[in-house]
């Protein structure tokens, strides 16, 4: 398998794929290895993660080179992806031992009532390519602390990132046969699925999600799938600085080139702010500097798929034809690599794809609404339920509107951020379950009920 750098398109690695053979084998060596990892103390367990967590800061330039050079995202991302996993891991650290530790319930009259929360056994970890330190640790530290044993894939766009995460768990004290790497693409998943793994954890499309829910269904396990989103952001007519808010928004919008899960898709603004707001954003991003993700000060760099280039293409081109305005980008940059200008439209309606179906990439349509009811209607009507953000002065106003959402997350003066703290899960077509805060920390459990009577 060749690893290409998307932002020169050479060849910076090879890597033979897994076959279904050497999986299987591997499989097998982490089912064998799962049970004494089990056995270690949670406190022994809490302090080995901890342990990758120092190894990683310590070596964060290095991991973020290696990220910018498959992913292509510029440095300071890179640095901020592993500053932001590391926050990550600390409060799931500090958190494992209360809710992995036994909970009691009853303890009266000589009645003892518990749950004591127990590992799944061996999860298969399919992750994603667009942050593989913060969707990958969203999943397998949370469940190497509740003592699974985990087969992890990274994406065939950031294998070598994956593997660099093998590399500093184990140096941390992560046993050989409790951690394993699958490699390959699309191929290496299938086999994936054909293995009597004891959960499934996905991150990346809805197509791809669906097609691996119902692969795994007949197993019966758990299979959790955070998938993507069409996530809308209304700004009112209350905002106290229209100029932060555009520069907020469209940072939201187009920081790792749009592609994030998170990532702000559909603006909408009251006509009172309107023509401000647009002026200010189109500004805001004209002054985004675009070029090689390794050279500093750089916020655009290229896509990391090629065949995305073509898809933001598309999406244009259809907008522009249907009526829409372009005012900035809206076209390949003429250079090597998968670069596509930082791209602004309005006059855009729901039915253009690019107000319709997931952009990831550097591409915003922003249209004019009459009030919160006309807005709250537009950011609903679609078939994704992630996240969706309101940019207001009234925190009852704004809460009111998200309320009404069927979204996972809300955000109020806010965008395209996820806390350890709290639960990252979809709705509709942006997935199933949940990972991060004692939800995500219990995603990976299975309760044992005990009644124990003196």
């Amino acid at each position: 398998m060749q690893i290409i750098n998307p932002a020169s398109e050479e060849i910076i690695g090879e890597l033979p794929e897994d076959t279904q053979e050497s999986l299987s084998v591997k499989m097998w060596k982490l089912r064998a290895a799962q049970p004494a990892w089990k056995a270690l103390p949670l406190s022994e367990r809490i302090e080995i993660i901890r342990r990758y967590a120092s190894l990683l800061e310590k070596q964060i330039e290095q991991v973020a080179t290696v990220l910018t050079s498959e992913v292509g995202k510029p440095m300071q991302q890179s640095r901020n992806e592993v500053n932001g996993a590391l926050a990550r891991i600390q409060w799931l650290a500090g958190h494992a031992e209360q809710y992995l530790s036994d909970e009691v319930m009853t303890d009266d009259s000589g009645l003892t009532e518990k749950i004591s929360y127990e590992p799944l056994g061996v999860i298969g970890n399919i992750s994603a390519w667009n942050y593989p330190y913060l969707v990958g640790i969203n999943v397998f530290i949370p469940a190497l602390l509740a003592g699974n044993a985990v087969l992890y894939k990274p994406s065939e766009y950031a294998t070598l990132t994956g593997l660099e995460i093998e590399r500093i768990l184990k140096k941390a004290g992560v046993p050989d046969h409790v951690f394993q790497v699958a490699v390959g693409a699309k191929e290496t998943g299938e086999f994936m699925l054909e293995l009597p793994l004891d959960g499934y954890f996905f991150t990346g499309s809805h197509k791809t999600g669906k097609y691996i829910y119902e692969k795994v269904a007949a197993k019966m396990v758990p299979c959790q799938c955070e998938l993507g989103g069409k996530d809308p952001l209304y700004v009112a007519d209350d905002i106290a600085d229209v100029k932060a808010v555009a520069a907020a928004t469209a940072d939201g919008a187009f920081y790792n080139n749009g592609q994030s899960c998170c990532a702000v898709e559909r603006i909408y603004v009251h006509e009172s702010v309107y023509d401000r707001y647009v002026e200010e954003f189109v500004k805001e991003v004209k002054s985004y500097r675009i070029g090689d993700p390794a050279e500093r000060d750089v916020y655009i760099g290229p896509l990391t798929r090629k065949d995305q280039v073509e898809f933001i293409q598309e999406q244009v081109a259809e907008a522009v034809k249907y009526g829409a305005t372009l005012h900035t980008g809206g076209k390949r940059l003429d250079r090597k690599g998968n670069y596509f200008e930082p791209t602004v439209l309005t006059d855009v309606t729901h039915h253009m794809s690019v107000m319709r179906d997931e952009s990831f990439g550097p591409v915003i349509g922003i249209m004019k609404v009459k009030d919160d009811e006309e807005a709250l209607g537009l950011m609903a009507d679609t078939e994704y339920g992630l996240t969706a953000a309101v940019f207001s002065s009234n925190r009852e106003r704004a809460e009111n509107i998200l309320r009404k959402l069927n979204v996972g997350t809300g955000y109020w003066n806010c965008c395209d951020r996820v806390s350890a703290a709290v639960p990252w899960s979809g709705r509709k077509h942006s997935g199933i379950g949940a990972t991060l805060s004692h939800l995500g920390l219990r995603a990976f459990t299975r309760p044992k009920a005990f009644h124990m009577k003196a």
